[in-house]
């Protein structure tokens, strides 16, 4: 039985709803913030029930965006996507689940009463996320893509990143939850059905993650937020073991050139406010809250992802390139020749 096969099986045949999960790996809705999860509310019932993400995929400033959300199940993220997005937005699921996709589209038209839009925002399309070059989406014609815990589901993952990098406008963002491993499973691990369902099996090693997402040309992935999984079944459990896991979203910028180091230009950022839900502070990664009217010191990466991205006009920029400084001190990569304590003292911190 190939790997498409047993997610389809698990996902519209074994599961029926989110009480039949075995771990809290694709479970995380209480670390969802206040202001999302009051969104929640006013979701079908039906299609909460069915719910299997991972953790947020609802990034900020998304009115008016065209979205695409990667393996949407029963719709909950996408329909709440779509009130976020508003009128003037448009939000598009892709799931190759038949028993999913039907629960979504039966309840397209009660959401829409529910928000209160004159039409639907929102459309569903029945394809393989491994294959979204045989759809009819338009080459750069999202702003952002999001995923909620699929990817690990899918055996060509690299054919995911390449296929969401090709979809980006220039400077869109792939906002995605998903699992990682600390280290590579085993083949019989990755076959498991019930492993693989559990969002456990198909787990990427955190580090061939980022090479995947480098080559797929994500030059900088930076990572958001991430928590510890546990593994409630001891059948499982013991065939996992050693292996541990996380829950991580990550953010992902289409952005040609950045490089692949934190490089220091002297330059900082003022964040003006205007983000709703973030009016005082704005969190870009987990290396970066910027407190809004305070000048915060960049790397050249991080000045390029808010300058040339939807966040551009909630932030003033301070610098230009023409004075190279070297490496962030504390940005995980240092000079092979050490470091003085002058340099350290004098330099700014990006991470």
């Amino acid at each position: 039985m190939n790997i498409q096969t047993i997610v389809k099986d698990y996902y519209g045949k074994t599961l029926q709803s989110s009480a039949d999960l075995k771990t809290d790996a694709c479970c995380a809705l209480d670390e969802t913030p206040g202001w999302l999860r009051a969104l929640y509310s006013d979701i079908h019932p039906e299609i909460s029930a069915r719910y299997y993400g991972c953790g947020l995929v609802a990034p900020l400033a998304l009115h008016g965006a065209c979205v695409l959300d990667l393996g949407c199940g029963a719709g909950q993220d996408a329909f709440i996507l779509s009130r976020l997005v508003g009128e003037a937005g448009a939000v598009v699921g892709v799931d190759f689940t038949p028993e999913q996709l039907a629960v979504a589209r039966a309840h397209q038209d009660w959401h829409r009463d529910r928000y209160g839009f004159a039409r639907s925002n929102v459309a569903f399309v029945d394809a393989d996320i491994e294959n979204l070059g045989a759809l009819s989406l338009p080459p750069q014609g999202f702003d952002v893509i999001v995923s909620n815990c699929v990817i690990n589901l899918c055996a060509d993952k690299h054919a995911v990143f390449a296929a969401a990098h090709d979809l980006l406008k220039p400077g869109g963002e792939f906002y995605f939850s998903d699992v990682y491993a600390d280290r590579r499973l085993s083949d019989d691990l990755r076959a498991d059905p019930e492993a693989r369902g559990e969002c456990l099996g198909g787990a990427l090693y955190w580090n061939d993650f980022l090479a995947i997402a480098k080559s797929a040309g994500f030059a900088d992935p930076r990572l958001v937020s991430h928590r510890p999984l546990s593994i409630n079944n001891d059948a499982l459990k013991v065939r996992l073991a050693p292996a541990q896991f996380h829950s991580a979203t990550y953010r992902l910028f289409r952005i040609d050139g950045l490089e692949p180091a934190c490089e220091d230009y002297g330059q900082a950022v003022v964040y003006k406010g205007g983000v709703e839900n973030a009016e005082k502070l704005f969190i870009l990664d987990s290396h970066h809250a910027i407190e809004k009217g305070r000048a915060f010191p960049v790397c050249g990466n991080t000045y390029r992802m808010l300058s040339e991205s939807r966040f551009a006009p909630y932030f003033d920029f301070i610098g230009d390139w023409s004075t190279h400084y070297g490496i962030f001190p504390g940005c995980g990569m240092a000079s092979p020749f050490g470091q003085t304590s002058t340099a350290a003292a004098t330099s700014g911190a990006c991470c």
